[in-house]
C-alpha cells in the first residue's frame, strides 16, 4: 500500500468513527426518551384507573333531579 492508500483508510476510517459516536449519542438519547415515556404511560395509567375507580361511585350519588337545568 503506499501513502495515499494508507490516508484515504485513515480518512474513512475516522469518518466510521464519527458516525458510530453520533449513532451511539442518539441511541442513548433515544433511550432516555423511552424510559421517559414508560414512566410517563405508567403515571397516566394510573390516573386512568382512579378515576375509573371514581365512576361508578359519581354515578350512584348523583340524580337527576339534582341537577340545574341547561339554561341556568
Amino acid at each position: 500500500m503506499d501513502a495515499h492508500t494508507d490516508t484515504d483508510t485513515d480518512r474513512r476510517l475516522e469518518a466510521l468513527e464519527i458516525k458510530a459516536s453520533f449513532a451511539d449519542d442518539l441511541l442513548e438519547e433515544l433511550n432516555r426518551t423511552v424510559a421517559r415515556q414508560q414512566l410517563q404511560i405508567q403515571h397516566l395509567q394510573q390516573q386512568l384507573r382512579a378515576l375509573q375507580e371514581q365512576l361508578p361511585a359519581a354515578g350512584t350519588t348523583r340524580s337527576l333531579h339534582d341537577e340545574l337545568p341547561p339554561h341556568y
